[in-house]
């Protein structure tokens, strides 16, 4: 196999992400809108039941599957890699099969548990959904490990699509019989999609399947294969530390609201106004921190089989190059978004809430103070895919946990604070995060002996976004001046602002010719950048 730095791979599920992100918006607004929020509260209540399970399936054991394909494949097995496969998608089978059946058998205990019998079709309807998405997870870890992004990417936008599609459709089609007929509908989306986008990566697979029966007869040499149990063995290894480490932070963002409602009391708000405070946190600022991490994810799950592949085969300068990259990429993407949302977040609010404008401007410092952590999510993130690429997928879990201990006690003593109430369970993010930054730093240097370059790293990615943020301020400021509007303001900041950041990587020498020359298409960029370069 031949060797290829994580990079375009990135590109290709960031640019997929964004997509999915967009479709999500889309499928969200006009669905509260149709079913109103007694349909809402039918839907979501079925919904983080799904995700739940879903998370089950999907967190660790595709990056197993990853690691392993990528592993034997850097030793040209690949038999052993096509093994890890199918050992893969029988257990995931068996997860998808039970968790759909406890969603779909056992609905009606589960909505009497969570005091929400409405939404019970609901919770039906999305059950075949876990088993369909809990498949496609091991064709796109199979993928993955080939370092072939773009089947999980094309799979991910057509799910989504479906998705939103028949979602609304079918909420639209019920509504003229009830609110729980029409949460049901747009559950049923989910179940929809995933099938869409399982067939998608089946079409993909048996397309490549002729390719990958004539590789193999060059690629077996007639080593014995491993045993089912034995490759199961280690699935289970990789994946169980990551599924907990991904389940880390929902957990303390439970624990979060026991907390902070009880503290905003202990300061003295009345509950009416700690609901109100904690909803800022929650449902305006925090879900906004989620946008950005779409480029970083992209990023750690690339670099996955990139590093792992380089590991297997002691390729250090491979792989230094590759985790080098790999961090500097998501700094490069960090800084702009943290940067961005830091010096605009009023405006922001203003136009995602235009008919909550108090409590968006309320939030506003929130997001600010959140914003920051955006830099250091983008660093564990990263940094996670690392080591779970050179086998050290317990080092991140604990440095995550430990991040979050320093979470809970923050915001225990800051939420009490009358002055400070929710801003400190933001600050206590934000120090979650940078703990477990600077602690997965510590552990990639020692387990790959990696040197950065702090000025290519984090100096120039900074100052080009300071930069950037003072143009945004500035052009927003002047626009508004002149329209007296807040969304044509904010848009037309954020299109200058990226130019603006754009030039003052190449101003500060932050991305260098031969990373361009790895994009998509990047030839053609560096000749353009070139002829500008020439004429000045």
């Amino acid at each position: 196999m031949s060797k290829r730095t994580f990079f375009q791979g990135a590109v290709v599920l960031a640019a997929a992400g964004i997509v999915i992100k967009i479709l999500g918006a889309v499928f969200r607004i006009p669905l509260a809108n149709m079913i109103g929020s007694q349909g809402m509260a039918y839907y979501q209540a079925a919904y983080p039941v799904y995700v739940f399970f879903m998370m089950l399936a999907t967190a660790g054991i595709p990056v197993a599957i990853s690691r392993m394909v990528s592993e034997r494949l850097a030793e040209n097995k690949i038999l052993h890699a096509h093994k890890v496969y199918k050992v893969s998608i029988i257990l995931l089978l068996i997860i998808g099969v039970t968790s759909s059946s406890i969603c779909f058998f056992g609905a009606s205990h589960i909505v009497r548990w969570i005091n929400i019998p409405g939404a019970y079709y609901a919770m039906r309807a999305i059950a075949p959904a876990l088993l369909f998405v809990s498949l496609m997870a091991a064709f796109r870890g199979y993928f993955q490990g080939m370092q072939n992004m773009k089947p999980t990417a094309v799979s991910q936008i057509i799910e989504q699509f479906f998705r939103v599609g028949i979602g609304l459709f079918l909420a639209w089609y019920f509504i003229k019989t009830s609110s729980e007929y029409a949460a049901a509908g747009a559950a049923f989306g989910a179940t929809i999609g995933g099938i869409a986008g399982l067939l998608t990566v089946v079409i993909i697979y048996f397309k490549r399947s002729r390719n990958r029966r004539e590789a193999s007869a060059i690629g077996y040499i007639g080593d014995d294969l491993e045993p089912g149990i034995a490759i199961l063995s280690k699935i289970f290894v990789i994946a169980v530390p990551i599924t907990i480490g991904a389940a880390i932070m929902p957990i303390m963002n439970f624990i979060d609201v026991a907390i902070i409602m009880k503290r905003l009391e202990a300061a003295g708000f009345v509950l009416s106004r700690a609901e109100d405070l904690y909803g800022q946190l929650s449902g305006f600022a925090g879900p906004l921190i989620n946008f950005p991490q779409v480029l970083t994810q992209a990023v750690a799950m690339s670099l996955v089989p990139a590093v792992a592949m380089a590991a297997k085969q002691k390729d250090n300068e491979f792989l230094h190059r590759n985790v080098s990259l790999g961090l500097r990429t998501a700094m490069m993407a960090g800084f702009p978004c943290a940067v961005g949302l830091l010096v605009l977040a009023k405006p922001i609010m203003m136009v995602l809430y235009p008919f909550q404008r108090e409590s968006a401007v309320e939030a506003a410092p929130i997001l600010m103070i959140m914003a920051i952590g955006v830099i250091f999510l983008s660093n564990v993130q990263t940094l996670t895919g690392i080591l779970q690429g050179v086998g050290k997928q317990l080092v991140p879990v604990k440095n995550l946990a430990i991040g979050a201990l320093f979470k809970i006690i923050i915001t225990w003593w800051l939420a009490g604070v009358y002055v400070i109430n929710v801003k400190g369970a933001a600050i206590g993010t934000v120090i979650a995060y940078i703990t477990a930054a600077l602690l997965n730093l510590l552990a990639v240097k020692k387990y790959t002996g990696t040197r950065f370059s702090y000025n290519l790293t984090y100096f120039k990615p900074l100052i080009s976004s300071s930069v950037m943020g003072i143009g945004s301020c500035l052009s927003y400021k002047a626009f508004y001046l002149l329209t007296s509007s807040n969304g044509l303001s904010l848009l037309l900041a954020i299109i200058i602002s990226v130019f603006i950041y754009t030039a003052m990587l190449f101003v500060t020498g932050a991305v260098e010719k031969e990373e361009i020359r790895m994009m998509p298409k990047g030839d053609k960029i560096l000749r353009i950048i070139n002829i500008f370069y020439k004429k000045g």
